[in-house]
Formats: structure tokens, sequence, C-alpha cells
């Protein structure tokens, strides 16, 4: 695990990249296309693989971790704070039905990322109450990777982002059609699954992808 500052936490959402090997075909390996998304500049990695074993999960996280230290990038755990301290991820990611009644600073210690989803003022004051390093919000737009939830509007993402000292994530439905269409709302970043891996060039696609984040994020 490589210990990130806060300056390093904020400027790696960038262009965050979340795995799904569903999109992925037949002839595609993960951990290959992972190194050609990192190649073209994703900034921030998270393992989300919901169709796999633990065992397989524990072995995929493992050689993502070994990848993402290479480019000296972020590398966090979807839902799992178990698989993340085994295969000694830079952090872990929970939702809110991960974080009930628990300590998790106390858990994961202080200084493994800590990243929380949100969809609520409330739901980021909490996050960043029990020690969140970011919040990653949404969905902002219909999204196939989750069946059901609720579209937030620019205006509440805003209140959110202003709600809050530490960084903020768009995602949910996010792709190179419609994120410019977050600029002004104060965001970090943004986060992008089917975006990159469902994209028949992954390379050209985090390419323009991170273009547009920069445009989003610093206004250029």
């Amino acid at each position: 695990m490589k210990v990130f500052t806060k300056e390093e936490i904020k400027k790696s959402l960038l262009l965050y990249a979340i795995t799904d090997s569903r999109w992925l075909k037949t002839d595609e390996k993960l951990i290959n296309v992972c190194k050609d998304v990192l190649d073209s500049g994703a900034t921030f990695l998270q393992i989300r693989e919901k169709d796999l074993d633990p065992n397989s999960f524990a072995k995929e996280a493992e050689e993502l971790r070994e990848l993402c230290n290479n480019y000296n990038i972020p590398f966090v755990v979807n839902d799992s704070i178990e698989i993340a301290k085994k295969c000694s991820a830079d952090g872990v990611h929970l939702g809110q039905s991960d974080i009930k009644g628990k300590n998790l600073r106390q858990e994961i210690g202080k200084d493994m990322i800590l990243g929380i989803s949100a969809g609520t003022v409330e739901e980021a004051k909490q996050a960043e109450e029990i020690g969140a390093d970011y919040i990653g919000v949404g969905s902002m737009f219909h999204t196939g990777t989750k069946d059901s939830t609720r579209i937030l509007t620019f205006e509440d993402l805003k209140d959110i982002v202003n709600s809050v000292s530490i960084p903020v994530v768009a995602i949910g439905g996010l792709n190179i059609e419609n994120i410019s269409q977050l600029k002004n709302t104060g965001i970090d970043g943004i986060a992008v699954v089917s975006a990159i891996f469902a994209a028949d060039d992954k390379k050209s696609a985090t390419k323009k992808l991170l273009e547009l984040s920069k445009e989003v994020v610093y206004g250029e």
C-alpha cells in the first residue's frame, strides 16, 4: 500500500476508472485492458467485479494493485475491506449499506484511502464526518451498471459539493457525450465504467475522456 497525501488523492480523481469485466470481449483480459487504460491517462482505478467469486476477485485485485503501483496511481477495492487489506490496496470504496454501524477508520487505519458513495447532502456530510477522503456522487445519468438508481440533478450535485470540504467525483452514466454538462459544478473528477470498458477502442476512449475531464474540472 502506498500512502497518498490529501492533495494527491484530490488530483488523482480527475479520471476515475471502475472495472467491469462483463463489458470485455472474450479475448480481452482485465489486467491487459487496465494497462492500456492507465497508459492512456486514467488517474485512479477501482476494481468492481460483481460477478466474480471472492477468490477470483482477490486474485484480480492483487494483479491490479501491482499494476497501479507501477503507475503510481491509487488503487481501491469496491465494497470489501477484507480483500482491500489482503491485497494491500491503497484504499476501499464503500456504499451506504456498507458503512452502517462501523468504525471504518478503526478497521482500515488512518492511511488507507476511504471513498464513500453519497446521493444526498446528509449522506455526504456523514461520509466526511466518519473520515472519507472523497465522495462518489450519483447517479448523474441513467446507467446500465446499476438497475435502480435515483438520478440527481446538477443542482443536487452542486449542493453536495458545497456541503463538504473533501473532494467529490461524479458517477453514473457518464460518457463522452454528456460529461461536458458537468462544467461549473465544482467536482474534482468523473468516474466511468462502460464509457471505457465497453468501448471498442479503450485507449482512444480513455484519452478523450481525460481531455473532457480536464475541461470540466479545470476549465481547460
